[in-house]
Order: C-alpha cells, then sequence, then structure tokens
C-alpha cells in the first residue's frame, strides 16, 4: 500500500474504531411501509438479493409523505422498530436498518421545543422593553449601551433556535431508536472520534447503522441496488472529480470552511493514490465544474452549489458522490426540484449523503476519512458511520449499505490482480 494511503487510512482508524467483524446480511433488518405498495416489493427484492433472512423485515403503516410529524415517527415509526428489536434485547443481532421507498425521509415539526418557545419569547419581550426605552428615552448616552443589550439578546435568541431545532432526517433519529436522548440539536457519533474528545451518552453497540434505499422512482431505487451487486463483481472504475473552492491551505490553520475545503484536496489524494480510478481531477476555483465536457465520474465530492446541481458528469455504474450543501436531500421525490442527492440519483449515481435541512458544515462526514475507509475495503455503511460526526441530526445515507466498491486491497487493483 502507497504509504500517504496507508498513513490516512491510519488516521481514518484513530477517527473511529468499529467491531472486529464487518456487517453481514443477517445484521440487517429492512423498514417497508404498508402504504406504499412498491416499497414493500422492492424491499423483498433487496433482501432476497442480499439473502437478508425474510424474518428482518419490519413493516410499518404511516402516510408516505416526505415529511411527517415528531409524534407519527415516534408512534408509527419508532414504535414498530422498538417491538420487532425486542425493546433494545437482540444484542449483537441487528447492527444496521434500511428505510425503503415509501418511508418518511425528515421530522418536520415541531421545530422548537416547548422550553426553547419560551426562551426565545422572554427574550424577544426584553428587545420589545429595551426598543421602548430607547424610542422614549432622553439621555443620549444610553442608547449606545440599550442598542448594544438588544445585540446580545438576539445572539441569544440565534442560540436557543439553533440547539432546541428538533427537526431531523428520520434516519438520522433511528440511530437511537434503543436510547432515550435529548433530541435538541446533535449528538456526537461514538463510531467517530475527532480532535475535542465529545463526552460520549451511549456506546458504539447501542448505535444502529441507518442507510436508505429511496429515490424519485421504484425503478430507480431498483436500479440502485442492481448497480451495487454488480460493480461489486469487478469493482468501481472510471474518473474520480473533487470540486474544492480555494486552493490547498497546506497545514496553514483555517476555520470551518477552509478545514473542509482542506479535506476536499485530501480526499483527492487519497484517490490518487490509491490507484484505484483512471483519472483524479481537482479544481481549486469558486466556480464548479460545468457541463460541456465528458467526465465519466465514478468518485466525486464538491461544493457549493445550493439546491442546484451542475449536471457535469456522466455517471458510471455504481458511482458514489456527495455535494457539500444545505438541504440537498431535503426532497427526493418533489418534482422539478434540483437538490443534488435527487438529481444525482436521477442520473445514475449508487449512493450519495446528503442533509434534510441545514446541518452546518461540521455535521457532514469529512470527504478524505470517508474515501479512505471505501479504499481500505469497508462497506458503504461502515465508510459513512465511521466518518460521521454526529446523530439524531440532519444527514441521511442512500444507498446499500453492503456495497463495497472496493473489496480487494489496492494493491491488487494497482497490479492488475482482479
Amino acid at each position: 500500500m502507497n504509504p500517504l494511503l496507508a498513513l490516512i487510512m491510519l488516521v481514518a482508524l484513530l477517527f473511529a474504531t468499529g467491531p472486529a467483524h464487518g456487517l453481514t446480511s443477517d445484521e440487517i433488518a429492512v423498514i417497508a411501509n404498508r402504504q406504499e405498495p412498491a416499497g414493500i416489493s422492492l424491499a423483498r427484492f433487496y433482501m432476497e438479493q442480499r439473502r437478508i433472512p425474510a424474518a428482518n423485515l419490519i413493516t410499518i403503516d404511516i402516510d408516505p409523505a416526505e415529511d411527517c410529524r415528531r409524534s407519527d415517527y415516534d408512534q408509527l415509526i419508532a414504535a414498530p422498530v422498538l417491538a420487532f428489536l425486542g425493546k433494545g434485547g437482540r444484542p449483537g443481532k441487528i447492527r444496521c436498518l434500511v428505510t425503503m421507498y415509501g418511508v418518511p425521509l425528515q421530522i418536520s415539526s415541531p421545530a422548537i421545543s416547548d422550553q426553547g418557545s419560551e426562551n426565545i419569547a422572554e427574550l424577544t419581550r426584553k428587545i420589545e422593553e429595551i426598543t421602548f426605552s430607547l424610542e422614549h428615552g432622553k439621555d443620549q448616552s444610553v442608547p449606545d449601551i440599550l442598542r448594544g443589550r438588544i445585540n446580545d439578546i438576539k445572539q441569544k435568541i440565534n442560540y436557543y433556535t439553533k440547539v432546541n431545532d428538533m427537526r431531523a432526517a428520520v434516519d438520522s433519529e433511528l440511530t437511537l431508536v434503543r436510547q432515550t436522548h435529548s433530541l435538541a440539536h446533535w449528538l456526537p457519533n461514538p463510531y467517530y472520534r475527532d480532535e475535542h474528545g465529545d463526552f460520549l451518552p451511549f456506546d458504539q453497540e447501542e448505535v444502529l447503522m441507518v442507510s436508505r434505499l429511496d429515490g424519485s422512482s421504484p425503478e430507480l431505487v431498483s436500479r440502485m441496488i442492481t448497480a451495487a451487486l454488480a460493480t461489486e463483481k469487478q469493482g468501481l472504475r472510471g474518473e474520480a472529480f473533487f470540486d474544492a473552492r480555494w486552493p490547498d491551505p497546506g497545514l496553514k490553520q483555517v476555520d470551518s470552511y477552509g478545514w473542509y475545503d482542506r479535506a476536499v484536496h485530501r480526499a483527492a489524494t487519497v484517490v490518487r493514490q490509491s490507484g484505484r480510478m483512471n483519472q483524479v481531477v481537482v479544481d481549486e476555483q469558486s466556480a464548479l465544474f460545468q457541463p460541456g465536457v465528458g467526465r465519466d465520474a465514478a468518485l466525486y465530492c464538491g461544493w457549493y452549489s445550493l439546491a442546484s446541481y451542475v449536471d457535469a458528469f456522466n455517471w458510471r455504474q455504481g458511482a458514489i458522490g456527495y455535494h457539500i450543501a444545505s438541504s440537498e436531500c431535503s426532497t427526493l421525490k418533489k418534482e422539478g426540484s434540483q437538490v443534488w442527492c435527487k438529481r444525482m440519483l436521477e442520473k445514475g449515481v449508487a449512493a450519495t449523503i446528503g442533509p434534510v435541512g441545514e446541518p452546518y458544515v461540521n455535521a457532514f462526514p469529512p470527504p478524505d476519512l470517508f474515501f479512505a475507509f471505501l479504499l481500505g475495503g469497508k462497506n458503504l455503511a461502515e465508510s459513512y458511520f465511521f466518518s460521521l460526526p454526529h446523530l439524531s441530526w440532519k444527514m441521511v445515507l442512500i444507498g446499500d449499505p453492503l456495497y463495497k466498491p472496493f473489496a480487494a486491497a489496492p494493491e491488487e487493483v494497482v497490479q492488475g490482480k482482479r
């Protein structure tokens, strides 16, 4: 293995340490919605293809709309899943859930917890009182102080709005379905380690990996399943494209945006040094890759084009990629939507990642880690969860969790042994 790839893989392993054995078919349970017959059929098809035991099908009964209320999630999704799991039982049996076409995508309400709403209301009243004082005050030395207080209060309101945001991806909440946990803001993922050493309120064994097989049509989902299976037979080949916004800053200290941009550069280096792709292309201009040039993309990561997919690639069968931008998985079905997850799937990728709302940039899996795990032979679900910073939040993984695009060691691929 190339020394650089080996080094980054070592760093990846320090970030996340999972179970000694890889995810197996009998450790997967599939969730399908009885109100969406196509989803039931797809679930059975997928389970047959991956030899997942028929007993591992969980059926729910809920409106198949993409949004659901928090109460409906609790009663109509989480409760049946918990019943299947034996309310925390079956230790070591089920490690991964797959949500199928027809299972709601996101929990839309309440947007703010009751306590958060009370805090915001009280702070808003304080702003009204200070504003009244400003409008009727005669002392000219006071206004600047009062305006400063208003700014401070507004910052507190922004804080409470942020930390009391209870909207989430259904899949991200299902990762902690066995746990009683705070619904406000994100929670640390025990499969992932960062330099801050977050306090972890639960262990890896208490977290379920969750992936989704979904899209704008049943035919698209069927194609995703068969593409992953077909690609595994010969390995994913093609070109890799990484769309950074700025030149690589190297080791220079950067903010969170610069950190992720550097991770895009590093991901390109990891893929290039692995020898798995025919070509690795990096663009470090603010403009994105544009249509009009033939690009056979097998791997991709880039940013930032909000809800405006750019049709710049011919996606190879089994392609994997994601675009770092807000709300790119807010819908997979809405006609006319140009969010990246929906359009990438429609155009041919087999797997992608995206958020259902504003996740903040540090919620995305760092691409250098994600692609390093894939290159190291991990499957899609493991690569995602070992590089995912947060749970109970906005991020969604779409694709077959067992998909292994690079099963052989990198040396074998480079030397043409496959």
